[in-house]
């Protein structure tokens, strides 16, 4: 499976957050938790988008669709 690098610029008091909850779930902050944050905000926006026309559902590319089914 191929890869995208991002670089992310986040908000201390945002990163403070994700560190906190990601050690007290176990997870590294930038292996782990931040990938599954992602993959948790395109389930929901692709819910939104299915909710809106459900005769048109939106798909996210075959990657996208394994990160989410390894949550």
């Amino acid at each position: 499976m191929g890869c995208a690098r991002v670089e992310l610029e986040l908000p201390d008091q945002l990163w403070g957050e994700l560190t906190r909850i990601a050690q007290a779930l176990g997870l590294d902050p930038l292996r782990q938790a931040i990938p599954g944050a992602i993959a948790d905000w395109i389930a929901r926006r692709r819910e939104e988008l299915d909710d809106r026309d459900p005769d048109s559902k939106y798909f996210v590319n075959q990657a996208l669709d394994e990160l989410l089914a390894k949550k």
